[in-house]
């Protein structure tokens, strides 16, 4: 395994290096100036040329690339051109709050996935399993910041039940894990109800052919209960698609808290990427780039070995 293991990151180590060469390449090419965001109403000829040299940006393209990677080899992301901070400290600033509404939304999503497909498997064609399937595909083709717009206009604006926006509210002197969870339940939703409505509808087809297997068969003529048939004979071998896609899943979910995140006006990786996007700060683009290059590649390492020990047949 833990050849295996390495093998796989080494394998990998050239995606992740394409990743950041077309990623240098297109956030350089697209129109926009960071000396002009930076300098702003103070913007003079002479200034420009100062401080486009200062940061390097004077520089051919292949140079600036090699210099920044050769800092990235030594675990130095650069300097914010913004926040004159440096990037690896804005991220993990940042980073916990992205983990928490991703990670807590995966897993319940993946659990509610999961019970929801089986139960539709096993009603199949029934009125349930349609008006359930009906709902899946419409929540599964909206968009995820669509979503979080209309959950905050019926949970925040019509119904003030839960804050819009941050993560506590700054009014009070105090604010406690409730006021916390209160601004978690927003963001957290509206990728629970996508995620869910993709994955219920992998489930429920994975399930349907396991419950059509001759050890399924066996189990019920030896008078096991129904639902230790399916929820431990039948589960095992059908969740096997679902670890797929949590590996591959997980660069989504980052993209989709992008989103979320601007919309909340939530303190994450998302919103510190959107902002580093509006004012083309470079080193936190890339930094965070890179960073979700490394999560995917992890992602589907992650996967193959959960199948490894849900599926005993699988070897590494």
């Amino acid at each position: 395994m833990i050849a295996y293991i390495s093998r796989r990151i080494l394998e990998a180590i050239p995606t992740v290096l394409g990743v950041t060469i077309l990623s240098f390449i297109m956030i350089h090419v697209v129109p926009g100036n960071p000396i002009r965001v930076l300098l702003g109403t103070h913007y003079t000829v002479e200034r420009a040329a100062e401080l486009t040299k200062t940061l390097g940006l004077d520089k051919p393209l292949y140079v600036q690339y090699f210099v920044w990677l050769g800092d990235l080899l030594q675990g130095n992301f650069g300097q914010s051109y913004t926040y004159d901070k440096p990037v690896v400290s804005l991220m993990l600033q940042a980073l916990p709050h992205t983990i928490i509404i991703v990670v807590l939304a995966v897993l319940l999503a993946h659990l509610f996935a999961v019970f929801l497909g089986s139960v539709q498997a096993y009603f199949e064609n029934t009125k349930f399993d349609q008006f359930v399937t009906v709902i899946n595909y419409f929540f599964y083709s909206m968009p995820t910041f669509w979503l979080g717009i209309i959950l905050v206009i019926i949970f925040s604006v019509d119904l003030p039940w839960l804050p819009s926006s941050g993560i506590v509210n700054m009014q009070l002197s105090n604010p406690g894990f409730g006021d916390w969870a209160k601004h978690l339940v927003l963001p957290i939703a509206s990728l629970f109800i996508v995620s869910v409505a993709g994955w219920a509808r992998y489930m429920r087809s994975s399930m349907r052919e396991a419950l059509l297997q001759d050890y399924v068969r066996t189990a019920r003529m030896k008078g096991a209960k129904e639902f230790h048939v399916i929820f431990v004979h039948a589960l095992r071998n059908s969740i096997l698609p679902l670890i797929t896609l949590l590996g591959l899943s997980l660069p989504a979910l980052l993209s989709g808290a992008l989103f979320i995140e601007e919309i909340f006006n939530y303190p994450g990786m998302g919103l510190l990427y959107w902002d580093a996007v509006n004012a083309r700060d470079y080193p936190i683009i890339m930094g965070i780039t890179v960073f979700i290059g490394l999560v995917t590649v992890l992602g589907n390492l992650l996967a193959d070995i959960l199948y490894a020990f849900v599926d005993p047949r699988i070897s590494y």
